[in-house]
C-alpha cells in the first residue's frame, strides 16, 4: 500500500484535510456551546427579572408569585425541569424550592447585577442565575435574592442542533475530496500507466523505442527523457557489441581457415605422399600454421585486454611510476626492434632535475597502453628505421609520446584509427585493436590522445612518420 504512488499522494492530501476537518469540528462545537450558553443564560436572567418584578409588599411582608410568563421562556421539547428560589437577606424562603444551591460567595456583577453558575440539584446538573432586588417600605430597605435554575437538556440539544449540520457538511466535504482526489489521480496517472503497459508489451530484445513525453505532465517529462537517453545509450552499446562480435568472428576466421586448409592438405595426402615432400615444403606448412596460430594468440590477447579496459575494474586508480613503466616497456620490446634493425630510443626528463613522474590516478592497464604504442610503432616502421619513446614532466601534466619514421597515418584517417578492427589499406599485419585499447586505457586515466607527424625525426613525403602523444593531467 505504501509503495503505491496513488496511495501515498492520497495520504498526503487527505491526512491534512482530515486534521483540518477535526479542528473545524472542534471550533464549531465550541461556538455552538457558546451560542447555547448565551441563549440559556439570557432566558434564565429574563425569568429572574420577571420574578423580581412580581415581588410585592403584602401584610407587611414581601410576597412572590410565579407568573406563567416566567415559565414560558423555558418551554422546550427536551422536558427540562425548572427550579425557583426566592429568599430574603436572612435566607428565609419566600417562594420556590427550599435548599436551592446558592453560590458562595454571591458576587453579582455587570449591569444586570447577576451571577450565573453551574450546580447539581436533585442529582441533575443545572444551570442557574442569581440576582438581587431591594424592596423599600417605611421601615427601610430589604434585600431579596432570586435564583432560577434549569436542567441542561435543551441546552445540550441546542448544541447538537447547531453543531451537527456543520460537522455533516465538513464530513461530506472530506468525502467529496476523497472521491475527487482518487478520480483525479486515476485520470492523471493514466498516461503513465498506459506508457508502462506499452513498454511491458514490447519484446525484451526490442530496444528500438522512444517514449513520447508530450502526453505526460511537465514534472514527468525529465523521467521520459532519461529513459529515452538510457535506451539510446543501450542501443548504441548493443550495436557496438554486435559489431564487435561480428568483427572479432571475421578476424578469427582468417587464421582459423589457414590452419584448417593446411591441416586438410596434410590429412588428404597418403603417408607415401607425405614422405615424398621435401623439408622445405614441410617447413613452409609449419610456418603457415605458426603464423596463423600466433595471429590467433595476438588477437585473443588483444580482445581480452580490450574487454578488461571496458570493465569498471579498469576505472580503479592506482599509483604508478610512469618513467619506470616506460623503461620496462623499452626492455620488453628491445628484442622485437633488434630483429628489424630498428633504432629504439628513449628521451626522458632531464637527469639533472628530479622530475616527479608519478601518476596518482593511473589505470592498472597502463602497461598495455605502452605495449600497444611500441608494438604499433615497431610493427609498421620499416627495417633500419627509428622509434623513440619519450616522457615530459611538467607541473600540470605528464606527456608520454612515441615517434617513428614510418608511413604515418593520413590526416583524414586519424579519427577512425581508434575504431575497433579499423586498419589502413597498408595495414595487413595488426589486429586493428591496438589504438582502440590505447584510447580505452587513456580514458580510464583521464588522459587525452593526439596524433600527428613526427617532430624529432627527419621525414619524407612518402614516410612522414607518426607521433602519438598521451597527456596525463596532474591533480590540482
Amino acid at each position: 500500500m505504501l509503495h503505491s504512488l496513488r496511495a501515498r499522494l492520497a495520504l498526503w492530501l487527505l491526512l491534512p484535510l482530515a486534521v483540518l476537518v477535526a479542528l473545524c469540528g472542534w471550533f464549531a462545537y465550541e461556538h455552538a456551546e457558546e451560542a447555547a450558553d448565551y441563549v440559556q443564560d439570557h432566558d434564565l436572567l429574563s425569568s429572574a427579572k420577571i420574578l423580581a418584578d412580581r415581588l410585592i409588599w403584602e401584610d407587611g411582608d414581601v410576597q412572590a408569585s410565579v407568573p406563567p410568563s416566567a415559565l414560558s421562556l423555558f418551554m422546550s421539547t427536551a422536558h427540562d425541569h425548572i427550579y425557583l428560589s426566592v429568599t430574603d437577606g436572612e435566607g428565609q424562603l419566600l417562594a420556590g424550592q427550599p435548599g436551592f444551591p446558592v453560590p458562595q460567595p454571591l458576587r453579582l456583577t455587570g449591569g444586570d447585577h447577576a451571577q450565573w453558575y453551574d450546580a447539581v440539584w436533585q442529582g441533575q446538573p443545572i444551570r442557574a442565575v442569581a440576582t438581587r432586588r431591594a424592596m423599600y417600605d417605611v421601615a427601610g430597605a430589604r434585600e431579596i435574592n432570586i435564583m432560577v435554575g434549569k436542567t441542561t437538556h435543551s441546552r445540550d440539544a441546542m448544541v447538537q442542533t447547531l453543531w451537527r449540520p456543520t460537522m455533516e457538511y465538513l464530513l461530506w466535504a472530506l468525502a467529496v475530496a476523497v472521491l475527487v482526489s482518487a478520480t483525479a489521480l486515476t485520470l492523471e496517472l493514466r498516461p503513465l500507466l498506459s506508457m508502462a503497459r506499452q513498454l511491458a508489451q514490447r519484446p525484451a530484445q526490442d530496444l528500438d523505442f522512444h517514449l513520447d513525453s508530450r502526453q505526460l505532465h511537465q514534472e514527468l517529462r525529465p523521467l521520459t527523457e532519461t529513459v529515452n537517453q538510457f535506451a539510446r545509450t543501450l542501443r548504441a552499446q548493443v550495436a557496438r557489441q554486435r559489431q564487435f562480435v561480428s568483427d572479432a568472428a571475421h578476424q578469427l576466421r582468417t587464421p582459423l581457415a589457414i590452419q584448417a586448409h593446411t591441416l586438410q592438405q596434410a590429412l588428404s595426402q597418403t603417408p607415401a605422399e607425405l614422405a615424398q615432400l621435401g623439408a622445405e615444403q614441410r617447413r613452409a606448412a609449419l610456418l603457415r600454421l605458426q603464423r596463423s596460430n600466433q595471429q590467433l594468440i595476438n588477437l585473443t590477447h588483444q580482445l581480452l585486454v580490450l574487454a578488461q579496459a571496458e570493465q569498471p575494474a579498469a576505472q580503479a586508480t592506482v599509483t604508478a611510476d610512469l618513467q619506470a613503466l616506460c623503461l620496462q616497456a623499452l626492455e620488453d620490446y628491445a628484442p622485437a626492434a633488434e630483429r628489424k634493425s630498428i633504432d629504439l630510443g628513449w628521451q626522458g626528463p632531464d637527469a639533472a632535475k628530479t622530475a616527479d613522474c608519478t601518476l596518482q590516478a593511473a589505470s592498472p592497464l597502463l602497461p598495455e597502453l605502452l605495449a600497444n604504442l611500441l608494438d604499433n610503432a615497431i610493427r609498421y616502421t620499416p627495417p633500419q628505421g627509428r622509434v623513440t619513446l619519450g616522457l615530459e614532466a611538467t607541473a600540470a601534466a605528464l606527456t608520454l609520446w612515441v615517434e617513428d619514421n614510418g608511413p604515418g597515418i593520413p590526416a583524414q584517417s586519424r579519427t577512425r584509427v581508434f575504431e575497433r578492427f579499423y586498419r589502413l589499406a597498408t595495414d595487413t599485419q595488426g589486429t586493428g585493436l591496438g589504438l582502440a585499447i590505447v584510447q580505452e586505457v587513456a580514458r580510464a586515466c583521464g588522459a587525452t590522445i593526439a596524433l600527428g607527424p613526427a617532430q624529432h625525426m627527419p621525414g619524407t613525403q612518402q614516410r612522414p612518420g607518426l607521433r602519438v602523444s598521451v597527456q596525463f593531467p596532474r591533480p590540482a
